[in-house]
């Protein structure tokens, strides 16, 4: 069984998120501990497991083949989750580059239907709901988790489950250096912590970091399904539907963002850095 490790929202190796892919032969997915027995061996932040929809099936949101064309998870090393945006990046990145799908490709996932659509520059779009966001006050102890003064906190919805924390400016979120063991008692998920780019001018409108303990991931390189709230964010704050966003992280990754209503768009690149062999079957 062919197993590939993408960076996604990045265009060079060794940057943005790694995920392993696994494009299963059979039109079911294997038992839930095999699946997570390969992502903790694989011990990235997410492993994505797809299959094809044969006519009739259903997928992991019950879709029929007729609203969706592969079935998609995504497993953390300790857990599955109901959302990814880079492993989804990844996989749609896997699927066209070696000529199994082109144009947009569907899937059937916990959170719903999502598509990936290719371009000729080599980019990919990501069709995501869009989190909603709900005012809430700062936790006690969050911001003395993070080592930093919230201005405003925000709670993402169902799907991703994090508490979004804005920061006074990009340097205290480039400084963050959190007490994850007493994140873990604040979300769902984990903390999005973001504030308005320094330089408006820097190819960037937001900077975010993402930090998801409860989940087993200390700190996530990129976060496609976080930009499903930091679009709706920042949009409202700026004034302008589309944005890019840099998640400043050690590896770092740009994710340009579209606001739809109640759908977000996610642009951005992949690049396959390993391609190899999985010596174990379900």
């Amino acid at each position: 069984m062919r197993i590939r490790i993408v960076d996604a929202f990045t265009d060079r190796p060794f940057a943005g998120n790694p995920a392993g892919v696994l494009l299963l032969d059979s039109n079911h997915f294997p038992d839930d501990s095999w699946l997570q027995q390969v992502a903790t061996e694989v011990n990235l932040s997410e492993t994505a497991f797809a299959h094809p929809l044969p006519s009739g099936a259903s997928g992991a949101s019950g879709a029929s083949d007729g609203e969706a064309d592969w079935a998609l998870r995504w497993f953390t090393p300790s857990t599955e989750v109901d959302m990814c945006g880079h492993a989804t990046l990844a996989t749609a990145h896997v699927l066209h580059t070696t000529g199994i799908a082109g144009g947009t490709v569907r899937f059937a996932a916990r959170c719903g239907i999502l598509s990936a659509t290719a371009h000729e520059d080599g980019t990919l779009t990501l069709d995501f709901p869009t989190a909603p966001l709900t005012p809430v006050e700062t936790p006690d102890g969050v911001a003395d988790a993070l080592g930093a003064k919230v201005i405003s906190a925000h709670d993402t919805g169902p799907h991703i489950g994090d508490l979004l924390v804005e920061l006074a400016d990009e340097q205290s979120v480039r400084a963050l250096r959190p007490d994850l063991a007493a994140l873990v008692t604040y979300s769902k998920r984990g903390i999005i912590a973001t504030a308005a780019a320094e330089d408006p001018h820097g190819g960037y409108d937001f900077v975010s970091r993402c930090f998801f303990p409860q989940v087993g991931i200390d700190e996530d390189p990129v976060t496609g399904s976080a930009h499903t709230a930091l679009a709706p964010f920042w949009s409202a704050r700026l004034g302008r539907g589309e944005l890019t966003g840099l998640q400043a992280s050690a590896r770092s990754g740009l994710v340009r963002t579209s606001l739809r209503g109640d759908r977000t768009l996610l642009t951005g690149r992949a690049v396959t850095v390993i391609d190899g062999e999985l010596l174990t079957s379900p």
